[in-house]
Protein backbone atom coordinates (compact mmCIF):
# COMPACT_ATOMS: atom_id res chain seq x y z
CA UNK A 1 0.00 0.00 0.00
CA UNK A 2 2.65 2.52 1.06
CA UNK A 3 4.43 4.45 -1.57
CA UNK A 4 2.23 2.67 -4.50
CA UNK A 5 1.46 4.82 -7.85
CA UNK A 6 -1.21 5.61 -9.71
CA UNK A 7 -1.02 5.39 -13.70
CA UNK A 8 -3.17 6.63 -16.03
CA UNK A 9 -3.07 4.24 -18.51
CA UNK A 10 -4.71 4.90 -21.81
CA UNK A 11 -7.15 7.53 -19.85
CA UNK A 12 -8.36 10.58 -21.14
CA UNK A 13 -6.86 13.74 -20.19
CA UNK A 14 -9.67 14.58 -18.02
CA UNK A 15 -10.02 11.09 -16.16
CA UNK A 16 -5.88 11.59 -16.24
CA UNK A 17 -5.91 14.00 -14.15
CA UNK A 18 -8.78 12.66 -11.44
CA UNK A 19 -6.52 9.93 -11.14
CA UNK A 20 -3.02 11.97 -10.88
CA UNK A 21 -5.21 13.84 -7.59
CA UNK A 22 -4.55 10.33 -5.85
CA UNK A 23 -0.82 9.47 -6.18
CA UNK A 24 0.08 9.78 -2.56
CA UNK A 25 3.84 9.51 -1.66
CA UNK A 26 3.01 7.99 1.72
CA UNK A 27 0.82 5.73 3.15
CA UNK A 28 -2.89 5.25 1.83
CA UNK A 29 -5.73 2.80 2.86
CA UNK A 30 -7.04 1.72 -1.14
CA UNK A 31 -10.50 2.17 -1.97
CA UNK A 32 -10.61 0.74 -5.51
CA UNK A 33 -10.27 1.70 -9.28
CA UNK A 34 -11.76 4.55 -11.40
CA UNK A 35 -14.78 4.31 -12.87
CA UNK A 36 -14.70 5.84 -16.55
CA UNK A 37 -17.50 6.32 -19.19
CA UNK A 38 -19.01 2.54 -17.44
CA UNK A 39 -15.90 0.68 -17.49
CA UNK A 40 -12.74 0.33 -14.96
CA UNK A 41 -9.79 1.12 -14.70
CA UNK A 42 -7.63 -0.92 -12.44
CA UNK A 43 -4.36 0.28 -13.03
CA UNK A 44 -6.37 3.99 -11.94
CA UNK A 45 -6.10 3.41 -8.15
CA UNK A 46 -8.66 5.42 -5.91
CA UNK A 47 -6.79 6.13 -2.13
CA UNK A 48 -6.94 8.03 0.95
CA UNK A 49 -3.74 9.14 2.52
CA UNK A 50 -3.54 7.37 6.24
CA UNK A 51 -2.35 10.50 7.98
CA UNK A 52 -5.79 12.30 6.71
CA UNK A 53 -7.80 9.64 8.77
CA UNK A 54 -8.31 11.99 11.38
CA UNK A 55 -10.03 14.60 9.40
CA UNK A 56 -12.91 13.05 9.45
CA UNK A 57 -15.70 11.38 7.18
CA UNK A 58 -19.05 10.49 6.00
CA UNK A 59 -20.40 7.03 4.61
CA UNK A 60 -23.74 7.94 2.74
CA UNK A 61 -25.96 5.64 0.15
CA UNK A 62 -29.40 4.13 0.39
CA UNK A 63 -30.00 1.05 1.92
CA UNK A 64 -28.45 -1.98 0.54
CA UNK A 65 -26.06 -0.16 -1.57
CA UNK A 66 -22.45 -1.56 0.07
CA UNK A 67 -21.79 1.07 2.99
CA UNK A 68 -21.31 -1.72 5.34
CA UNK A 69 -18.68 -3.64 3.58
CA UNK A 70 -17.14 -0.04 3.10
CA UNK A 71 -16.81 0.39 6.41
CA UNK A 72 -15.46 -3.18 6.91
CA UNK A 73 -13.17 -2.50 3.89
CA UNK A 74 -11.40 0.88 5.77
CA UNK A 75 -11.49 -0.75 9.24
CA UNK A 76 -9.48 -3.85 7.56
CA UNK A 77 -6.61 -1.77 6.12
CA UNK A 78 -7.12 0.40 9.16
CA UNK A 79 -6.16 -2.74 11.22
CA UNK A 80 -3.22 -3.93 8.87
CA UNK A 81 -1.76 -0.58 9.44
CA UNK A 82 -1.69 -0.77 13.27
CA UNK A 83 -4.72 2.16 13.85
CA UNK A 84 -7.81 0.75 16.42
CA UNK A 85 -10.72 0.39 15.22
CA UNK A 86 -14.24 0.96 16.27
CA UNK A 87 -17.17 -0.08 14.73
CA UNK A 88 -21.18 0.22 15.57
CA UNK A 89 -22.79 -3.43 14.53
CA UNK A 90 -26.06 -2.45 14.37
CA UNK A 91 -27.79 -5.36 11.87
CA UNK A 92 -25.09 -7.79 13.44
CA UNK A 93 -23.23 -8.59 10.27
CA UNK A 94 -19.80 -6.86 11.10
CA UNK A 95 -18.60 -9.94 13.38
CA UNK A 96 -17.40 -11.44 10.68
CA UNK A 97 -14.25 -9.18 10.23
CA UNK A 98 -12.61 -11.52 12.64
CA UNK A 99 -12.68 -14.50 10.54
CA UNK A 100 -10.71 -15.07 7.15
CA UNK A 101 -13.39 -14.40 3.56
CA UNK A 102 -14.51 -17.18 1.74
CA UNK A 103 -13.37 -17.15 -2.15
CA UNK A 104 -16.24 -17.24 -4.45
CA UNK A 105 -16.85 -15.59 -8.17
CA UNK A 106 -17.83 -12.61 -6.97
CA UNK A 107 -15.00 -11.90 -4.92
CA UNK A 108 -12.19 -13.00 -7.53
CA UNK A 109 -14.20 -11.40 -10.22
CA UNK A 110 -14.72 -7.44 -7.88
CA UNK A 111 -10.63 -8.26 -7.37
CA UNK A 112 -9.81 -9.06 -11.18
CA UNK A 113 -12.05 -5.74 -11.72
CA UNK A 114 -10.23 -3.29 -9.63
CA UNK A 115 -6.90 -5.02 -9.48
CA UNK A 116 -6.71 -6.37 -6.07
CA UNK A 117 -4.39 -8.88 -4.88
CA UNK A 118 -7.23 -10.57 -2.49
CA UNK A 119 -6.48 -13.11 -0.24
CA UNK A 120 -8.29 -14.66 3.04
CA UNK A 121 -7.61 -12.36 6.02
CA UNK A 122 -9.20 -12.35 9.97
CA UNK A 123 -8.42 -9.24 12.09
CA UNK A 124 -8.28 -8.96 15.83
CA UNK A 125 -11.54 -7.89 17.20
CA UNK A 126 -12.93 -7.35 20.48
CA UNK A 127 -17.22 -7.62 21.17
CA UNK A 128 -19.08 -5.59 22.90
CA UNK A 129 -22.71 -5.33 24.31
CA UNK A 130 -24.75 -2.43 25.87
CA UNK A 131 -25.45 -3.90 28.90
CA UNK A 132 -24.49 -6.92 28.28
CA UNK A 133 -27.87 -7.30 26.50
CA UNK A 134 -26.76 -9.75 23.31
CA UNK A 135 -23.58 -10.76 23.18
CA UNK A 136 -20.31 -9.82 24.15
CA UNK A 137 -18.51 -7.89 26.86
CA UNK A 138 -21.01 -5.63 28.91
CA UNK A 139 -20.41 -1.74 28.56
CA UNK A 140 -21.49 -0.06 31.38
CA UNK A 141 -21.44 3.75 32.07
CA UNK A 142 -22.35 5.50 35.76
CA UNK A 143 -25.18 7.63 35.46
CA UNK A 144 -22.72 10.32 36.79
CA UNK A 145 -20.45 10.02 34.04
CA UNK A 146 -23.04 9.71 31.04
CA UNK A 147 -24.31 13.86 32.48
CA UNK A 148 -27.36 15.32 32.40
CA UNK A 149 -27.38 16.34 28.44
CA UNK A 150 -27.17 12.67 27.00
CA UNK A 151 -29.43 11.38 29.50
CA UNK A 152 -32.08 13.83 28.58
CA UNK A 153 -31.42 12.90 24.84
CA UNK A 154 -31.73 9.29 26.17
CA UNK A 155 -35.37 10.39 28.32
CA UNK A 156 -36.49 12.46 25.44
CA UNK A 157 -36.67 15.13 27.95
CA UNK A 158 -37.50 19.18 26.85
CA UNK A 159 -35.19 21.84 27.74
CA UNK A 160 -36.90 22.74 30.79
CA UNK A 161 -36.65 19.36 32.16
CA UNK A 162 -32.93 18.81 30.68
CA UNK A 163 -32.34 22.04 33.01
CA UNK A 164 -33.90 20.56 35.96
CA UNK A 165 -31.86 17.50 35.47
CA UNK A 166 -28.83 19.11 35.35
CA UNK A 167 -29.50 20.67 38.67
CA UNK A 168 -29.73 17.44 40.40
CA UNK A 169 -26.53 16.36 38.66
CA UNK A 170 -24.81 19.66 40.16
CA UNK A 171 -26.76 18.51 43.71
CA UNK A 172 -25.45 14.91 43.99
CA UNK A 173 -21.92 16.32 42.64
CA UNK A 174 -21.91 18.87 45.69
CA UNK A 175 -23.14 16.45 47.97
CA UNK A 176 -20.64 13.81 46.89
CA UNK A 177 -23.69 11.64 45.93
CA UNK A 178 -22.97 8.84 43.51
CA UNK A 179 -25.35 8.72 40.72
CA UNK A 180 -23.99 4.72 40.06
CA UNK A 181 -27.53 3.52 38.17
CA UNK A 182 -30.79 5.00 37.96
CA UNK A 183 -32.15 3.99 40.82
CA UNK A 184 -29.75 6.48 42.63
CA UNK A 185 -31.45 9.10 40.59
CA UNK A 186 -35.11 8.29 41.61
CA UNK A 187 -33.36 8.43 44.74
CA UNK A 188 -31.93 11.97 44.84
CA UNK A 189 -34.85 13.06 42.89
CA UNK A 190 -37.28 11.65 45.35
CA UNK A 191 -35.16 13.42 47.89
CA UNK A 192 -35.40 16.62 46.54
CA UNK A 193 -38.96 16.68 46.27
CA UNK A 194 -39.69 15.83 49.78
CA UNK A 195 -40.35 18.28 52.59
CA UNK A 196 -36.51 17.56 54.05
CA UNK A 197 -35.07 18.17 50.88
CA UNK A 198 -37.10 20.97 48.87
CA UNK A 199 -35.05 24.08 50.48
CA UNK A 200 -31.78 21.92 49.28
CA UNK A 201 -32.53 24.26 45.71
CA UNK A 202 -34.30 26.48 47.02
CA UNK A 203 -31.60 29.31 46.33
CA UNK A 204 -30.56 27.97 42.61
CA UNK A 205 -34.02 28.03 41.30
CA UNK A 206 -35.65 25.05 42.81
CA UNK A 207 -36.97 21.91 41.61
CA UNK A 208 -40.51 21.66 41.09
CA UNK A 209 -42.81 18.52 41.98
CA UNK A 210 -44.36 18.76 38.06
CA UNK A 211 -40.82 18.41 36.17
CA UNK A 212 -39.76 15.87 38.99
CA UNK A 213 -42.67 13.80 38.42
CA UNK A 214 -41.79 13.94 34.39
CA UNK A 215 -38.67 12.66 35.42
CA UNK A 216 -39.52 9.61 37.26
CA UNK A 217 -42.19 8.61 34.81
CA UNK A 218 -39.75 8.99 32.07
CA UNK A 219 -36.86 7.16 34.41
CA UNK A 220 -39.38 3.88 35.29
CA UNK A 221 -40.61 3.60 31.73
CA UNK A 222 -36.87 3.22 30.47
CA UNK A 223 -35.72 0.96 33.07
CA UNK A 224 -39.10 -0.62 32.23
CA UNK A 225 -37.44 -1.43 28.90
CA UNK A 226 -35.12 -3.34 30.07
CA UNK A 227 -33.09 -0.36 30.06
CA UNK A 228 -31.23 -0.25 33.67
CA UNK A 229 -28.46 -2.70 32.65
CA UNK A 230 -26.57 -0.07 30.63
CA UNK A 231 -25.96 2.36 33.96
CA UNK A 232 -24.01 0.67 36.63
CA UNK A 233 -20.45 -0.46 37.13
CA UNK A 234 -17.81 -1.79 36.33
CA UNK A 235 -18.07 1.08 34.39
CA UNK A 236 -16.33 1.02 30.53
CA UNK A 237 -12.96 2.33 30.37
CA UNK A 238 -13.14 3.69 26.52
CA UNK A 239 -9.04 3.29 26.90
CA UNK A 240 -9.73 -0.10 25.84
CA UNK A 241 -10.93 1.00 22.51
CA UNK A 242 -7.08 2.15 21.50
CA UNK A 243 -5.30 -0.88 22.32
CA UNK A 244 -3.09 -2.87 19.10
CA UNK A 245 -3.83 -6.21 18.58
CA UNK A 246 -1.14 -7.58 20.68
CA UNK A 247 -2.07 -9.32 23.87
CA UNK A 248 -5.55 -9.17 23.15
CA UNK A 249 -8.41 -9.57 20.82
CA UNK A 250 -10.23 -12.44 19.30
CA UNK A 251 -10.26 -14.09 15.72
CA UNK A 252 -7.62 -14.70 13.23
CA UNK A 253 -4.39 -12.68 13.79
CA UNK A 254 -5.62 -12.32 17.83
CA UNK A 255 -2.18 -11.15 19.43
CA UNK A 256 -0.52 -10.18 16.11
CA UNK A 257 1.89 -7.67 16.55
CA UNK A 258 1.76 -4.38 15.26
CA UNK A 259 -2.18 -4.79 14.24
CA UNK A 260 -4.76 -2.42 15.50
CA UNK A 261 -7.44 -3.94 17.52
CA UNK A 262 -11.11 -3.85 16.20
CA UNK A 263 -13.66 -3.13 18.45
CA UNK A 264 -17.13 -4.38 17.33
CA UNK A 265 -20.06 -3.03 19.46
CA UNK A 266 -23.11 -5.57 18.77
CA UNK A 267 -26.31 -3.90 18.71
CA UNK A 268 -28.94 -6.26 17.29
CA UNK A 269 -30.36 -6.44 20.41
CA UNK A 270 -31.20 -2.78 20.99
CA UNK A 271 -31.50 -1.98 17.30
CA UNK A 272 -35.39 -1.08 18.29
CA UNK A 273 -34.34 1.50 20.69
CA UNK A 274 -32.44 4.00 18.28
CA UNK A 275 -32.26 7.14 20.99
CA UNK A 276 -30.32 4.85 23.31
CA UNK A 277 -27.94 3.54 21.37
CA UNK A 278 -26.87 6.25 18.97
CA UNK A 279 -26.64 8.56 22.81
CA UNK A 280 -24.39 5.84 24.17
CA UNK A 281 -22.47 5.99 21.10
CA UNK A 282 -21.75 10.29 21.56
CA UNK A 283 -21.13 9.15 25.40
CA UNK A 284 -18.00 6.84 24.38
CA UNK A 285 -16.67 9.84 21.83
CA UNK A 286 -17.26 12.21 24.50
CA UNK A 287 -15.75 9.79 26.95
CA UNK A 288 -12.37 9.82 24.94
CA UNK A 289 -12.41 13.55 23.67
CA UNK A 290 -12.54 14.21 27.92
CA UNK A 291 -9.51 11.86 28.55
CA UNK A 292 -6.86 12.14 25.72
CA UNK A 293 -4.24 14.49 25.65
CA UNK A 294 -3.71 17.00 22.23
CA UNK A 295 -1.49 15.90 20.36
CA UNK A 296 -1.80 17.57 16.88
CA UNK A 297 -1.30 15.86 13.77
CA UNK A 298 -0.07 12.15 13.39
CA UNK A 299 1.48 10.11 10.97
CA UNK A 300 -1.32 7.45 11.78
CA UNK A 301 -4.93 8.02 14.06
CA UNK A 302 -4.90 6.87 17.59
CA UNK A 303 -8.15 5.87 16.72
CA UNK A 304 -11.15 5.60 14.18
CA UNK A 305 -14.58 5.35 15.08
CA UNK A 306 -17.44 4.71 12.49
CA UNK A 307 -20.81 6.23 13.95
CA UNK A 308 -23.23 4.12 11.81
CA UNK A 309 -26.73 5.62 11.90
CA UNK A 310 -25.33 8.99 13.01
CA UNK A 311 -28.79 10.52 11.19
CA UNK A 312 -30.69 8.77 15.16
CA UNK A 313 -28.52 11.41 17.28
CA UNK A 314 -29.13 14.38 15.32
CA UNK A 315 -33.18 13.56 14.76
CA UNK A 316 -35.15 15.74 17.79
CA UNK A 317 -31.95 17.35 19.34
CA UNK A 318 -31.52 20.47 20.74
CA UNK A 319 -29.71 23.52 20.14
CA UNK A 320 -27.22 22.82 22.83
CA UNK A 321 -27.09 19.17 22.10
CA UNK A 322 -25.50 19.74 18.23
CA UNK A 323 -23.60 22.36 20.08
CA UNK A 324 -21.76 19.53 21.70
CA UNK A 325 -21.57 17.48 19.10
CA UNK A 326 -20.21 19.96 16.95
CA UNK A 327 -17.77 21.14 19.34
CA UNK A 328 -16.96 17.49 19.81
CA UNK A 329 -16.12 16.36 16.30
CA UNK A 330 -14.09 19.16 15.94
CA UNK A 331 -11.47 19.32 18.22
CA UNK A 332 -10.93 15.38 18.47
CA UNK A 333 -9.47 15.74 15.78
CA UNK A 334 -6.76 17.63 17.51
CA UNK A 335 -6.47 14.38 19.87
CA UNK A 336 -5.61 11.97 17.46
CA UNK A 337 -9.07 10.39 16.58
CA UNK A 338 -11.00 10.26 13.04
CA UNK A 339 -15.03 10.39 13.28
CA UNK A 340 -16.94 8.74 10.37
CA UNK A 341 -20.69 9.09 10.63
CA UNK A 342 -22.51 6.83 8.49
CA UNK A 343 -25.82 7.48 7.15
CA UNK A 344 -28.14 7.65 4.33
CA UNK A 345 -27.67 11.29 2.61
CA UNK A 346 -25.51 14.10 3.85
CA UNK A 347 -28.69 16.14 4.33
CA UNK A 348 -29.33 13.75 7.65
CA UNK A 349 -26.21 16.25 9.17
CA UNK A 350 -25.96 19.21 10.50
CA UNK A 351 -24.32 21.87 8.17
CA UNK A 352 -21.33 23.02 11.02
CA UNK A 353 -20.97 19.03 11.64
CA UNK A 354 -20.81 18.34 7.76
CA UNK A 355 -18.24 20.73 6.91
CA UNK A 356 -15.86 18.85 8.91
CA UNK A 357 -16.21 15.68 7.37
CA UNK A 358 -13.04 15.70 4.60
CA UNK A 359 -13.29 12.47 3.29
CA UNK A 360 -16.46 11.24 1.41
CA UNK A 361 -17.89 8.09 -0.13
CA UNK A 362 -21.26 8.21 -1.23
CA UNK A 363 -22.85 5.22 -2.34
CA UNK A 364 -26.36 5.27 -4.59
CA UNK A 365 -28.96 7.18 -4.20
CA UNK A 366 -32.72 6.48 -5.52
CA UNK A 367 -35.05 8.85 -5.69
CA UNK A 368 -38.37 7.47 -6.38
CA UNK A 369 -40.32 10.61 -4.50
CA UNK A 370 -40.06 14.28 -4.64
CA UNK A 371 -38.29 14.08 -1.11
CA UNK A 372 -35.81 11.51 -2.57
CA UNK A 373 -35.32 14.14 -5.27
CA UNK A 374 -34.60 17.09 -3.27
CA UNK A 375 -31.78 15.08 -1.22
CA UNK A 376 -30.29 13.51 -4.72
CA UNK A 377 -29.67 17.45 -5.51
CA UNK A 378 -28.55 18.77 -1.91
CA UNK A 379 -26.09 15.46 -2.30
CA UNK A 380 -25.35 16.80 -5.64
CA UNK A 381 -24.23 20.75 -3.91
CA UNK A 382 -21.76 19.26 -1.26
CA UNK A 383 -19.35 17.59 -3.69
CA UNK A 384 -16.77 19.86 -5.05
CA UNK A 385 -16.70 20.54 -8.66
CA UNK A 386 -16.80 17.38 -10.77
CA UNK A 387 -16.29 15.94 -14.26
CA UNK A 388 -19.38 13.85 -13.99
CA UNK A 389 -22.83 14.42 -14.21
CA UNK A 390 -23.34 13.87 -10.52
CA UNK A 391 -26.90 13.46 -10.52
CA UNK A 392 -26.90 11.19 -13.08
CA UNK A 393 -24.20 8.86 -11.84
CA UNK A 394 -25.67 9.01 -7.98
CA UNK A 395 -28.83 6.94 -9.03
CA UNK A 396 -27.09 4.74 -11.73
CA UNK A 397 -24.43 3.28 -9.11
CA UNK A 398 -24.24 -0.53 -8.62
CA UNK A 399 -23.78 -2.31 -5.14
CA UNK A 400 -19.86 -1.49 -3.71
CA UNK A 401 -19.45 1.75 -6.22
CA UNK A 402 -19.19 5.28 -4.96
CA UNK A 403 -18.76 8.62 -5.54
CA UNK A 404 -15.38 9.46 -3.66
CA UNK A 405 -13.34 12.79 -2.66
CA UNK A 406 -10.95 12.88 0.12
CA UNK A 407 -8.78 15.27 1.55
CA UNK A 408 -5.18 14.78 -0.23
CA UNK A 409 -1.67 15.05 2.06
CA UNK A 410 -1.93 18.83 1.73
CA UNK A 411 -5.40 18.48 3.32
CA UNK A 412 -6.88 19.87 0.16
CA UNK A 413 -9.82 18.02 -1.68
CA UNK A 414 -9.04 15.43 -4.24
CA UNK A 415 -11.27 15.14 -7.54
CA UNK A 416 -14.41 13.57 -7.15
CA UNK A 417 -13.93 9.79 -8.99
CA UNK A 418 -16.48 7.19 -9.30
CA UNK A 419 -14.69 4.27 -8.10
CA UNK A 420 -15.45 0.53 -7.82
CA UNK A 421 -14.62 -0.25 -4.17
CA UNK A 422 -12.30 -3.71 -3.21
CA UNK A 423 -13.89 -6.66 -1.83
CA UNK A 424 -13.34 -7.22 2.20
CA UNK A 425 -10.58 -9.70 2.93
CA UNK A 426 -12.58 -11.30 5.88
CA UNK A 427 -15.94 -12.82 6.17
CA UNK A 428 -18.65 -10.77 4.59
CA UNK A 429 -21.46 -11.59 7.41
CA UNK A 430 -21.75 -12.70 10.50
CA UNK A 431 -20.10 -15.19 12.22
CA UNK A 432 -21.67 -18.32 14.16
CA UNK A 433 -22.89 -17.46 16.93
CA UNK A 434 -20.76 -20.31 19.02
CA UNK A 435 -17.83 -19.00 17.88
CA UNK A 436 -18.92 -15.61 18.49
CA UNK A 437 -19.89 -16.50 22.04
CA UNK A 438 -16.23 -18.20 22.25
CA UNK A 439 -14.69 -15.11 21.70
CA UNK A 440 -16.08 -12.89 24.52
CA UNK A 441 -15.75 -15.23 27.27
CA UNK A 442 -11.91 -15.61 25.97
CA UNK A 443 -11.52 -12.39 26.18
CA UNK A 444 -9.31 -11.01 28.96
CA UNK A 445 -11.79 -7.87 29.49
CA UNK A 446 -14.64 -10.44 30.37
CA UNK A 447 -13.63 -10.86 33.77
CA UNK A 448 -13.23 -7.42 34.33
CA UNK A 449 -16.59 -6.39 32.76
CA UNK A 450 -19.02 -9.10 32.65
CA UNK A 451 -20.38 -9.18 36.77
CA UNK A 452 -22.15 -6.26 37.69
CA UNK A 453 -21.29 -4.68 41.09
CA UNK A 454 -23.87 -2.56 43.17
CA UNK A 455 -21.75 -0.83 45.90
CA UNK A 456 -22.90 1.71 48.34
CA UNK A 457 -23.79 4.75 46.29
CA UNK A 458 -26.58 7.52 46.35
CA UNK A 459 -29.82 5.73 47.02
CA UNK A 460 -28.04 3.65 50.04
CA UNK A 461 -26.90 6.20 51.70
CA UNK A 462 -30.32 8.28 51.20
CA UNK A 463 -31.79 5.44 52.31
CA UNK A 464 -29.96 5.09 55.43
CA UNK A 465 -30.98 8.69 56.46
CA UNK A 466 -34.39 8.36 57.08
CA UNK A 467 -33.84 6.26 60.43
CA UNK A 468 -30.21 7.40 61.53
CA UNK A 469 -31.92 11.05 61.42
CA UNK A 470 -34.44 9.88 63.73
CA UNK A 471 -32.64 8.13 66.13
CA UNK A 472 -31.16 9.14 69.63
CA UNK A 473 -27.65 10.37 70.06
CA UNK A 474 -26.88 13.01 66.94
CA UNK A 475 -27.21 11.24 63.55
CA UNK A 476 -29.73 13.87 62.45
CA UNK A 477 -27.02 16.70 63.19
CA UNK A 478 -24.47 15.13 60.74
CA UNK A 479 -24.02 17.30 57.73
CA UNK A 480 -26.31 16.65 54.97
CA UNK A 481 -24.79 13.99 52.20
CA UNK A 482 -21.98 12.70 54.24
CA UNK A 483 -22.02 9.17 54.34
CA UNK A 484 -23.52 7.34 57.56
CA UNK A 485 -21.24 6.04 60.55
CA UNK A 486 -20.40 2.68 60.68
CA UNK A 487 -21.78 0.56 63.37
CA UNK A 488 -18.57 -1.48 63.55
CA UNK A 489 -16.43 -0.96 66.10
CA UNK A 490 -12.80 -0.73 64.60
CA UNK A 491 -11.03 -3.98 64.78
CA UNK A 492 -8.30 -4.84 67.96
CA UNK A 493 -4.89 -4.69 66.81
CA UNK A 494 -2.75 -2.26 65.36
CA UNK A 495 -2.24 1.23 65.71
CA UNK A 496 -4.83 3.90 66.08
CA UNK A 497 -3.96 5.89 62.20
CA UNK A 498 -4.53 1.92 60.88
CA UNK A 499 -7.65 1.14 62.67
CA UNK A 500 -9.22 4.20 61.11
CA UNK A 501 -7.59 3.92 57.65
CA UNK A 502 -8.98 0.55 57.57
CA UNK A 503 -12.08 1.87 58.60
CA UNK A 504 -15.40 1.40 56.28
CA UNK A 505 -16.56 4.81 57.40
CA UNK A 506 -13.24 6.37 56.39
CA UNK A 507 -13.19 4.57 52.88
CA UNK A 508 -16.38 5.97 52.28
CA UNK A 509 -15.19 9.59 53.37
CA UNK A 510 -12.13 9.34 50.74
CA UNK A 511 -14.47 8.38 47.89
CA UNK A 512 -17.07 11.22 48.39
CA UNK A 513 -14.43 13.80 48.85
CA UNK A 514 -12.65 12.28 45.74
CA UNK A 515 -15.61 12.30 43.69
CA UNK A 516 -16.82 15.59 44.86
CA UNK A 517 -13.23 17.13 43.82
CA UNK A 518 -12.59 15.06 40.74
CA UNK A 519 -15.97 15.82 39.49
CA UNK A 520 -16.70 19.31 39.66
CA UNK A 521 -13.54 20.03 37.63
CA UNK A 522 -14.31 17.76 34.97
CA UNK A 523 -17.94 17.97 33.52
CA UNK A 524 -17.59 19.25 30.05
CA UNK A 525 -18.66 19.30 26.88
CA UNK A 526 -21.45 16.96 27.04
CA UNK A 527 -21.68 17.43 31.18
CA UNK A 528 -19.93 14.07 31.14
CA UNK A 529 -17.46 13.30 34.08
CA UNK A 530 -15.45 10.57 34.63
CA UNK A 531 -13.56 9.20 38.17
CA UNK A 532 -10.04 9.40 38.07
CA UNK A 533 -8.23 6.70 37.21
Amino acid sequence: MSGAKVTSGELPAEAAGIVAGYAFDGPALDLGALLWDGQCHPGAQVRIPLAMLNRHGLVAGATGTGKTKTLQLIAEQLSAQGVPVFLADIKGDVSGICAPGEANDKVTGRARDVGQAWEPRGFPCEFYALGGLGTGIPVRATVTSFGPILLSKVLQLNQTQEQSLGLIFHYADQKGLELVDLKDLRAVVAFLTSDEGKPELKNIGGLSTATAGVILRALTSFEAQGMGDFFGEPEFDTSELLRSGEGGGAGAGAGAKGQGLVSVLELPSVQDKPALFSTFLMWLLADLYHDLPEVGDLDKPKLVFFFDEAHLLFSGASKAFLESITQTVRLIRSKGVGVFLVTQTPKDVPADVLAQLGNRVQHALRAFTPDDEKALKATVRTFPNSAYDLEETLTGLGTGEAVVTVLSEKGAPTPVAVTRLRAPQSLMGPVEAGALERAVRGSALYGRYAEAVDRESAYERLSARAPAEGSAGGSAEAPRGRAPQSSREPEKGGSVVEQVVGSGMFKSLLRSVGTQLGREISRSVFGTARRRR
